[in-house]
Formats: structure tokens, sequence, C-alpha cells
């Protein structure tokens, strides 16, 4: 069933036009997420080879809006193409603007071996569900779902950023006295920088609440592919672990009542992974009845489950010693 996360301060999803692919973009083959018939609960606060392909799309020196910056200004930016095959080796994070952005790269992944993709770049449009369309990336949610979802190569329309986008970290107290050494404002800009940075994270958790929450009125609805675009939101927003660990949760909820298998096992290793323990729901809730019926359900849920794996133990140790036998 889906989490409800404690609160302690108090039809479909709807895709937007196809877009076309580039003209004239030659892309190159190589070989390399409240329950409906459930109680609503709530936490205490507390490989295969990859094909990949690149093309690059040039929009050199062509002033537009920065996007995730949060500025407002304008500056000149550049497009590229790339279409990469599973497990893409990419974490996308949600930027200011609702717009989703490469967060991490990992090393020796199809996506890095493109040698395109850099930290920060912006995803313009990726391919459909299905099919050979190609969906702008409207919304970090249904950017998402798109993304896991996608059966074959995954295109990728993309924006690079250089690394400057608004979801960088927030500056370290010694990156701030480094940047301001020499203006004599040292304190100053510390208490200023510190303040945004607190700002910044309290709008953030308040927009996850309103997520979450969301998501879960679209769960008990029935609408479960609007409530998975509102769980990624909350999971591309940095959430705390306990959030991390409840969206997770839900999202494979949701997968499960779709029958998306794979990715909802996949989800469901993440809300354990962040740390959700209650192996005995997991094992009984009627939401996640489609992921139980996988093969490799069991083997996953054991791999977390220690009391399950301790339990084992003793029995084999019974088994040999003759304990419990007349």
């Amino acid at each position: 069933m889906a989490l409800a996360h404690q609160i302690t301060n108090q039809p479909l999803l709807s895709f937007p036009p196809c877009l076309p692919r580039t003209n004239g973009s030659n892309l190159r083959t190589a070989t390399t997420q409240f329950l409906g018939h459930s109680c609503c609960l709530k936490l205490r606060d507390t490989a295969r080879s990859c094909v990949v392909v690149c093309a690059s799309s040039s929009a050199q020196a062509e002033p537009k809006s920065g996007g995730g910056d949060g500025d407002g200004g304008q500056e000149p930016y550049e497009e590229y193409e790339v279409e990469i095959l599973k497990p893409y080796g990419l974490k996308f994070a949600k930027g200011r603007d609702g717009g989703t952005y490469i967060e991490a790269i990992f090393p020796g992944s199809s996506a890095e071996q493109t040698g395109k993709f850099t930290v920060g770049d912006k995803v313009i449009a990726t391919s459909a569900v299905f099919g050979e369309e190609i969906w702008p990336a409207a919304g970090y949610g249904q950017t998402m779902y798109c993304i896991r979802q996608r059966v074959g190569p995954l295109y990728m329309k993309m924006q690079k950023k250089f690394g400057k986008w608004d979801g960088v970290a927030e500056l370290s107290d010694k990156e701030v006295i480094r940047a301001e050494r020499n203006t004599g404002n040292v304190s100053t800009k510390l208490r200023e920088i510190q303040m945004q940075n607190y700002q910044k994270k309290m709008e953030q958790k308040i927009q996850r609440e309103d997520d979450l929450r969301m998501g879960l009125k679209l769960y008990k609805d029935g609408k479960y592919e609007e409530a998975l675009e509102k769980f990624e939101s909350v999971l591309g927003s940095k959430p705390e672990i306990d959030e991390a660990s409840v969206a997770s949760y839900n999202v494979a909820c949701c997968y499960s009542k779709l029958d998306r298998i794979q990715a909802g096992l996949s989800a469901l290793e993440e809300a354990m992974k962040a740390g959700y323990e209650d192996f005995k729901r997991i094992r009984t809730d009627p939401d996640l009845a489609n992921l139980r019926n996988s093969e490799e359900f069991a083997t996953l849920l054991n791999k977390y489950d220690e009391s399950f794996i301790n339990e084992n133990a003793i029995n084999a140790i019974k088994s040999i010693f003759g304990f419990g036998k007349k």
C-alpha cells in the first residue's frame, strides 16, 4: 500500500504534442514508483551491451533563457542528441524550473561512453514510452516516467549547461569565504548565502510535501500514472532519507498496479536502500501483489531482510544438531 509521510508543520498523464527530431541529425549506431482498499500508513518523522548513438545539434551563441538556473538571464546554449540503451548510467534531479537535469554520470556506463553528457545538462525531449515519437520534457515527473518505461533505445535531446544549474550543491562556508576574501564583507555575505540556502531547502521541503499529498490522493482515485508523476517529483528534489523511502515505496506500488514489474522491483529496491524496513508489509501488501508474483521478488527482499536471513540460519543449525526433534 502507498504510504503517507508524517507532516509535522501542519485520467492518465497528459503528454504534450510530439516533437520531431532535429532535421539533419545523422544518428550513428555503435555497439557498447492513500490506497485503494488498504489503510493509510504514516511513517514517523524522525547487461547487456549498449548501443550508443550521438549527434550534435548546434545552436551556438543563440540566446535562450537559462531554465533551471533561476536567474532569468539570456545566455548562449548548445543542444545535442543522444540515443542509448538500458542501463543508462544517469542520475537525474529536478530543477527549480521543474525541468529534468543530469545530477550524476556513472563511470563506465553507456552514458559516459557517448562522451556527450555533462553534469547539469537539461533534458529537452525524449522518446515516447513506445514507438518512434518524440515527446518534449514538459515536467520532471512525466520525463522520468518516459525514461524509466521506455521500451527500446532511448532518444534524448539535451541542452548543455556546462555544469551551471540551480540544482548544484549550495556553496559551503569555505567557498563563500574564499570568493569574498578580498571584499571585506565575508561575514555579511556568508550570512546571506546561508539564509538563501535555508530558504531554498524549506521551499523544496514544502513542495515535496505537496507533491506527496497530491500523489496519495491520485493513487486513492486509481490514477496511478498521475500519482507516479508526483512521487517521482518528490524523488527528484533532494528528499530527506525518510521522504525518499516513502516516495520510492509508493512508486513501487504504482508500478505494481500498472503491471510494470521491472520498474516496480527497481523502485522497491530503492525504498529499501533508503531505509524502508517493514519487510512484513512488503511481503503482504496487496498493492505489491504483481511484484510478488515475479521470480525475482524473493531474492530481492531476502537481500535486505536480515531477520529472514537470521531465521534461516537458526533453522539450519537446528536441523544439523537435531534440535526440536522428538
